[in-house]
């Protein structure tokens, strides 16, 4: 149980609400910021605005999977508060006070370098990573489906990247019967894509590997399907882009040649936003458990 552990939930969309909900089950007290407009009650979490927040007593801070943006803006889907999160703040917290995100930017990186504080990337876990592939493929099933006139079946599919993503999104569209090729880099990536009986190739030839796909997804979070890719590609090719922002296309060149490219991070929080919320809250859940215990085991 997390009993006596003071948590402040900073911002976030329907993802937050199965956090907030399984840390009041594990009876930590909840401060809830920029929820106000949610009709929903937890019981043991009390709605606050920013400034009435008392950083002196927090323990953990909970920010949204995007965290901040790079002018300390926090998402606030619940609220129309405008939520800033500053160093000033967050140095008035006690010493031992953990931030947990999503994923991390330069501001944040900053006020956590200048205030000495933890900070805990959950996204850059392969657990939860790799839960999260899930809604993500299915996610991008929905998107092909909805923006072409062709079954999924039989179509050219080039997969770009085998981290977690990409290899559930090339298992996953080769069961649907796609004739799916797999870009990487590595040569243990090569191997993998061999092993799971899909077809290779060096992200170096992907200019002529694109001159027949009739989907082009992207997973790598830098610029790699420039305009030279983008000119050998069929007329009708769909690019879905799922890196984060602002993604690996050249979105206005593929504008121009009037390819239809979307770009689609997030997808779990759009498409299962109740899974995509329990597998956050019950990995973060296990972590506070587990430094809960740290903390209280030598006076125990």
């Amino acid at each position: 149980m997390l009993t006596g552990l003071n948590i402040a939930v900073i911002g976030g969309d329907a993802r937050q609400l199965e956090v907030i909900r399984k840390l009041t089950e594990l009876d930590a007290k909840l401060f809830l910021i920029g929820f106000d407009q949610l009709d929903h009650g937890f019981t043991g979490a009390a709605k606050l605005k920013l400034g009435e927040l008392r950083f002196e007593e927090i323990d953990v801070i909970i920010l949204p999977v995007p965290g901040t943006n790079l002018e300390g803006l926090v998402d606030t889907i619940f609220s129309n508060e405008e939520v800033v999160l500053t160093e000033e703040l967050i140095a008035r917290t006690p010493p031992h006070c953990v931030i947990y995100s999503g994923i991390s930017n330069s501001y944040l990186n900053g006020i956590i370098q200048e205030t000495k504080r933890e900070l805990v990337q959950l996204f850059e876990r392969d657990d939860v990573a790799i839960y999260n592939s899930i809604p993500t493929v299915e996610g991008t099933i929905m998107m092909a489906i909805q923006h072409t006139d062709f079954t999924i079946h039989g179509s050219k599919i080039a997969v770009l990247g085998l981290g977690r993503v990409g290899m559930s999104v090339a298992r996953t569209f080769s069961a649907l019967g796609a004739k799916v090729k797999v870009g990487a880099r590595k040569s243990s990536h090569i191997a993998r894509i061999i092993e799971m009986g899909l077809q290779s190739f060096k992200l170096e030839d992907l200019e002529k590997e694109v001159t027949d796909a009739d989907i082009c997804i992207n997973t790598i979070p830098h610029q790699i399907v420039t305009a030279k890719v983008i000119s050998k590609m069929p007329p009708h090719t769909l690019i879905i882009d799922l890196a984060s922002k602002p993604g690996g296309t050249d979105f206005k060149y593929a504008e121009k040649r009037g390819i239809k490219a979307l770009l689609a991070p997030g997808l779990p929080g759009i498409v299962a936003p109740k899974t995509a919320g329990q597998i956050v809250a019950n990995v973060l859940s296990s972590l506070l458990l587990e430094e809960f215990s740290k903390r209280k085991g030598p006076s125990s």
